[in-house]
């Protein structure tokens, strides 16, 4: 069960609905905003990238990634690149999606060759899938998610509905000729037998 801090309002019994409802509006934007997954997200786990992404770009995809980028963004993400592998090699992680080994030359290597996707679309597909994860656990650190947490425009239409019939307060519309309460009789929906 998530902590919360006395300050925020939430109780323990309010946790798991205001899970829900964040991650629905993190998903809701997430669907919004496919401009989210652009190639700066490389930088968020370049090692990730380059196995399911960079590896199957054409040569002239690079090349105008590169120029979208500009030599210093080209410079960064290579930079960032070859001091994560080394960072992995040095401290594997059990719970990484990939792990790293160094190769007969001295080349960093994934360790599964399954840990490779079949093809492009595969790997852009988990790629997204990796991020989107990563967005919905609140794990990007550039990131303002009070925008999105906060924002009721994320909701759903379900969510904004199951809302309203929570605030209601149930009023029974039933009165007797005289304006008085009313004498109900007859079934009361409960069986006993």
């Amino acid at each position: 069960m998530p902590h919360f801090p006395k300050d925020t309002g939430f109780t323990s019994k309010d946790a798991p609905q205001k899970d829900v409802t964040v991650k629905n509006r993190r998903k809701r934007y997430l669907d919004l905003h496919p401009e989210y997954f652009s190639a700066e997200l490389e930088l968020a786990d370049p090692l990730l990238y380059d196995r399911l992404v960079r590896r199957f770009q054409t040569p002239q995809e690079r090349e105008a990634a590169g120029r979208a980028n500009g030599f210093s963004g080209v410079l960064e993400a290579d930079l960032m690149r070859s001091e994560a592998k080394l960072d992995a090699i040095a401290n594997p992680d059990p719970n990484a999606m990939m792990a790293y080994s160094r190769g007969p030359n001295g080349e960093i290597l994934a360790e599964d060759r399954d840990d490779i996707p079949p093809n492009k679309e595969e790997g852009e597909r988990l790629w997204k899938w990796e991020m989107g994860l990563r967005f919905m656990r609140g794990n990007d650190p550039d990131f303002d998610y009070k925008t999105v947490d906060d924002n009721e425009e994320y909701d759903d239409e379900t969510d904004k509905q199951d809302r309203y019939f929570e605030d209601e307060d149930p009023e029974w519309v039933v009165e007797d000729g005289d304006g008085g309460a009313p004498n109900l009789q007859g079934e009361t929906g409960v069986q006993d037998f």
